[in-house]
């Protein structure tokens, strides 16, 4: 089973950036798509950002497009959530997700919450 625990959260002015990481662990990450979702206070969870087991599909909600960047390194067993132009409504604690499977594929994903494996969350904060 995964294990995986979040970082990099914070308070940000509006404008601003945050990097977060997800580090993996009890298993290989080869074998997992993985995703980041979101839950803002009062709001049920948002499907934010996803990435094939081989990195190079990945796919974004049209409120974080242009502005998020996923991305891993599965030596690493790690996966990140750049974030830029952070705007208040982007305040949530955010979530890595992980799912099984095939290794090294390219295959679409859809950002989603659900995630068979889910760490703890880090709360990401956007206010002046």
């Amino acid at each position: 089973q995964l294990q995986l625990v979040e970082s990099g959260g914070g308070v940000v002015q509006p404008g601003g950036s945050l990097r977060l990481s997800c580090a993996v662990s009890g298993g290989s990450l080869d074998y997992h798509a993985m995703g980041w979702f979101r839950q803002a206070p009062g709001k049920g969870p948002e499907g934010v950002s996803c990435i094939s087991s081989g990195g190079g599909s990945t796919n974004y909600a049209d409120s974080v497009k242009g502005r998020f960047t996923i991305s891993r390194d599965n030596a690493k067993k790690m996966v990140y959530l750049q974030m830029n132009s952070l705007k208040p409504e982007d305040t949530a604690v955010y979530y890595c997700g992980g799912d099984l499977s095939q290794p090294h594929s390219q295959a679409m994903c859809a950002p989603r919450y659900g995630y068979d494996y889910r760490g703890q969350g880090t709360q990401v904060t956007v206010s002046s």
